[in-house]
């Protein structure tokens, strides 16, 4: 069976040549193009494309935007991104967002090719700088999440003087605080938490693991 294709770049050079290109190519069926990422979800979900390659610069919808839309209507749609962009911020948003594969518009046609049938065969495939900083980035140590870090340190340690059920009176003393100064970090720790009281405070930071 062809590997069924939709390509969607605002740039009509790029959508012809690579039509044509993957056109020519056995095994490989375009079934559609989007000039736009509003479009490139309407194609993905009317065309049903088994591979979706997609431009992260186009207009009414950008391409990450485009693709958490087609990953939420239409998850079996596997995207390779094929773009000028190679910054971390862009190459990370788009798998955050589904894509499974990442390009650069300077990639050879074959690499192209090879990258589009192993999307559609359920891999992962990134051109080689991509594939070094994506590599580093899961080699890197994974930096501990600290709970609500909305918080200010002086907030968060009347935060856990609350977790042990100290008084106001008693949260001053240990921290060397006015009781007035006490209720108004208090207060502020409600209003980031969203929570009306002492007890809903000490159950959402019990569950944070505080």
């Amino acid at each position: 069976m062809s590997v069924r294709v939709v390509i969607a770049d605002d740039h009509p050079v790029v959508r012809d040549g690579l039509s044509a290109l993957l056109g020519s190519r056995a095994g490989i069926e375009v079934v559609g193009t989007a000039a736009g990422g509003r479009e490139a979800v309407r194609a993905a979900v009317v065309d049903k494309p088994d591979v979706l390659v997609l431009d992260l610069q186009m207009p009414d919808l950008d391409g990450v935007a485009a693709a958490r839309e087609i990953t939420r209507a239409a998850p079996e749609v596997a995207m390779l991104v094929l773009t000028m962009f190679d910054d971390d911020d862009s190459v990370f948003a788009a798998m955050r967002a589904g894509a499974r594969g990442y390009l650069l518009k300077g990639a050879g046609q074959d690499e192209i090719v090879r990258a589009i049938e192993a999307v559609a065969a359920g891999e992962a495939i990134f051109g080689p700088g991509i594939a070094r900083r994506v590599l580093g980035l899961a080699a890197a140590p994974a930096v501990p999440t600290v709970p609500f870090p909305e918080l200010t340190p002086r907030e968060r340690q009347v935060l856990e003087c609350l977790t042990e059920g100290l008084t106001t009176a008693a949260i001053g003393g240990r921290l060397g605080l006015a009781p007035k100064t006490v209720t108004n970090h208090v207060s502020a720790v409600f209003g980031k938490l969203q929570v009306q009281s002492r007890a809903e405070a000490v159950e959402r930071a019990r569950r944070a693991g505080i």
